[in-house]
């Protein structure tokens, strides 16, 4: 055993030691290790080293969760033992120095990447920075470096740089324990998906154990998986009871060809497009019939994960609201809310009355099983929405058989805002995980921002509620049971897509670990050379998705876009009153438009804070009611922000919906602030 040996010994396991060593010689590489044993640990080393050696050494660390960035500053703090400056970034930070400044003044940032990308396109010179300001660059849960995610897009500019030979660049280090298949069903496209991520983080190898194996399976703690299954209902008159009021709402719409696949995601799917080309074609009634089937969908998907009155509180909350927004109510509105009001109460007695759901009943044994447990159990169950979840803490609260159960929980899902039942603020959730942690709490109940990375080392209990998601999802989830004895428990009914799903899972997870093995076996020259033709291919594709796009913002003068209210079809602008503010928020800047629209007293609760605005009032339709967005304060300046799917748009071409601002048939110029205050004050003195 050589001396650098017995030196990196001191930190770092066998394992980890194996991976990182063309890190330390500089080299590109992915780091692939099951979750739990230690790949942010072997990454702090690496920059360590990396700081020590590399002189003006610069350090960006990028996590896609913002409760990682707390998590990764106590492991990179503890292994740099406070010998170089450190510093934190994530969207819910409020007021801070500018990108720039910080990247200059701290060895070591650890931040979203989202706040990366946006400095690295900035024209604020306090904000900019480039790629070359770093000379490492840290890419934790790698495998989302793929299509339009923000990953690829910082690494799309990494590659531009390198293929026009701009220096200096910065090493790249990627962390995953799970690169996935890229929905391929067989090696071939599996080995492609491989190669494609290799080539998106300029890898020049995949780095797994192979001399230290026994090592990592000593530390790797893998769960006991069962597979907790139910029946379905044998009666469910409360489903029935939406099906056929939704069979009412089908032969209003007279659309035969419309299929009647209720309660699923696929019909799910057809309503909205549904919705948007009725949209299109001006037909309100039409848009107003799949806006209601889309929300008794929603119910009979809650219905079949939870219980009938969390449907019921769906629905209710949802008529509640068409009537206190809505202004002017069209027929199809009035019908729909008859026909609602018709059997509300019918609904409530079968809500109440009916039969449990079986998956809920499974749910029990398994929770009332592991938390009575005389030893200390925690645990996180898995599912697919807010709404689930909020639902799923509703029903622990109040089931009088887990009242007597030592469970102590609490939300953790994504910050947002899509309905208020559903809610969390980014700090809100970095509280819960501090809670966890200490063990305050015992249980989490929690949607897909708790499957990466969160490391809890002694969770011992997951639970995947009814889920149908990808191996990469099943891999991440598995991993918060880090405990010795852990279990891992799947959830689903008899026969379910979720069922059939989880088991192919498991074969795209050896699918993909001979994928991994059939990349890092290739001869080296032919490897290179293919990751060369994949880069030069990506950057070729991305370049006319650039070019396609602009001809489309190109499409139409923005003075002859109409902007039509998406409920009313009142015409309420155009697309030349629009402007960009920090490059995402597209805001109303034409004074009439005050005329267009009501604010509400109460300000709109986003769940973070932002360095040069914060939200006033939600804005709505003065003629109907339909919520467009919010008051946006940016440096004590008004602006309407607009939602995009509030607004249609009428083109010389017809009317369009769109999904994304990005996607308008007209450029959007930048927001001027100076400019804009210039012409207040212009109006004021005229």
């Amino acid at each position: 055993m050589g001396p650098a040996l017995q030196l990196v010994g001191m930190d770092l396991r066998p394992y980890q030691w194996e991976v990182i060593m063309p890190a330390l010689e500089g080299k590109n590489i992915i780091i692939w290790l099951p979750t739990g044993t230690g790949k942010t640990r072997a990454a702090a080393y690496v920059t360590k080293r990396h700081l020590e050696t590399v002189q003006g050494a610069k350090v960006v660390v990028l996590v896609n969760r913002v409760h990682l960035v707390t998590q990764h500053r106590e492991e990179f703090r503890r292994m740099l033992d406070n010998r170089w400056t450190i510093t934190t970034l994530s969207g819910d930070m409020g007021l801070r120095d500018g990108f720039a400044y910080l990247a200059k003044t701290h060895d070591l940032i650890i931040c979203t990447a989202e706040l990366l990308h946006m400095a690295l396109s900035s024209p604020q010179e306090e904000e900019h920075v480039e790629l070359s300001a770093f000379s490492l660059l840290v890419v934790d849960e790698c495998h989302h470096t793929h299509k339009d995610t923000v990953y690829n897009i910082i690494l799309s500019r990494y590659l531009e740089h390198k293929l026009q030979r701009k220096k200096p660049l910065p090493q790249v280090l990627g962390l995953t324990a799970s690169p996935g298949t890229g929905g391929a069903s067989g090696l071939s496209g599996a080995i492609d998906h491989i190669l494609q991520l290799c080539a998106n983080l300029d890898t020049w190898r995949i780095m797994s154990p192979k001399n230290s194996l026994p090592q990592l399976w000593e530390h790797s703690h893998q769960p006991s998986k069962q597979y907790d299954l139910c029946q379905r209902r044998s009666q469910d008159p409360f489903g029935d009871m939406i099906k056929n009021l939704m069979d009412q709402v089908h032969d209003q719409l007279e659309m035969p060809e419309l299929s009647r696949d209720f309660g699923t995601q696929t019909y799910e799917g057809q309503v909205v497009e549904l919705s948007r080309e009725a949209a299109e074609a001006g037909l309100q009634q039409r848009r107003v019939y799949a806006l209601h089937l889309r929300r008794y969908n929603d119910a009979l998907l809650i219905h079949d994960t939870v219980r009938a009155v969390d449907a019921l509180a769906l629905l209710q909350d949802f008529y509640n609201q068409e009537r206190v927004t809505k202004a002017h109510i069209l027929h199809a509105e009035r019908w729909l809310l008859a026909l609602f009001d018709d059997h509300k109460n019918e609904l409530t007695r079968l809500a109440t009355q009916g039969p449990e759901n079986p998956k809920l009943e499974m749910l029990e044994q398994i929770l009332q099983e592991q938390f009575r447990c005389p030893d200390s159990r925690r645990g996180i169950i898995f599912t697919r929405t807010r709404q689930n979840a909020s639902s799923l803490l509703l029903w622990l609260q109040q089931h009088p058989k887990l009242q007597g159960v030592d469970i102590r929980a609490k939300l953790l899902i994504g910050a947002g805002n899509t309905s208020q039942s559903t809610h969390m603020t980014q700090k809100d959730q970095q509280e819960v995980i501090r809670e966890f942690r200490a063990g305050t709490l015992n249980l989490l109940v929690a949607t897909s921002v708790a499957e990466e990375g969160l490391d809890i080392p002694s969770c011992n209990v997951v639970v995947r509620y009814g889920l149908l998601t990808n191996e990469i999802s099943m891999v991440q989830a598995r991993g918060r049971a880090r405990a010795d004895h852990s279990i891992y428990s799947f959830v689903a009914t008899e026969g379910s897509r979720e069922l059939r799903r989880e088991r192919t899972n498991e074969a795209l997870e050896r699918l993909m670990e001979e994928a991994v093995a059939v990349v890092q076996a290739m001869d080296p020259a032919k490897y290179q050379a293919k990751i060369r033709d994949l880069q030069l291919a990506a950057l070729g594709k991305r370049a006319a998705q650039a070019a396609d796009r602009e001809k489309r913002q190109q499409q139409f003068p923005a003075e002859y876009v109409r902007l039509l209210c998406i409920n009313c079809m009142e015409a309420v602008g155009h697309g030349s009153d629009l402007r960009k503010v920090e490059r995402a928020h597209h805001v109303n800047v034409n004074p009439n438009f005050s005329i267009y629209y009501s604010i509400s007293k109460q300000p709109v609760n986003i769940g973070r804070d932002f360095k040069d605005w914060y939200p006033g009032g939600a804005i709505s339709c003065r003629n109907c009611g339909e919520v467009w967005g919010l008051q946006m304060i940016y440096r004590s300046v008004k602006l309407p922000a607009l939602k995009v799917r509030s607004m249609l748009l009428e083109t010389p071409q017809g009317r369009v919906q769109i999904k994304q601002w990005s996607r308008v048939p007209f450029s959007v110029p930048e927001f001027n602030y100076v400019q804009y205050c210039a012409q207040l004050d212009k109006d004021f003195l005229d």
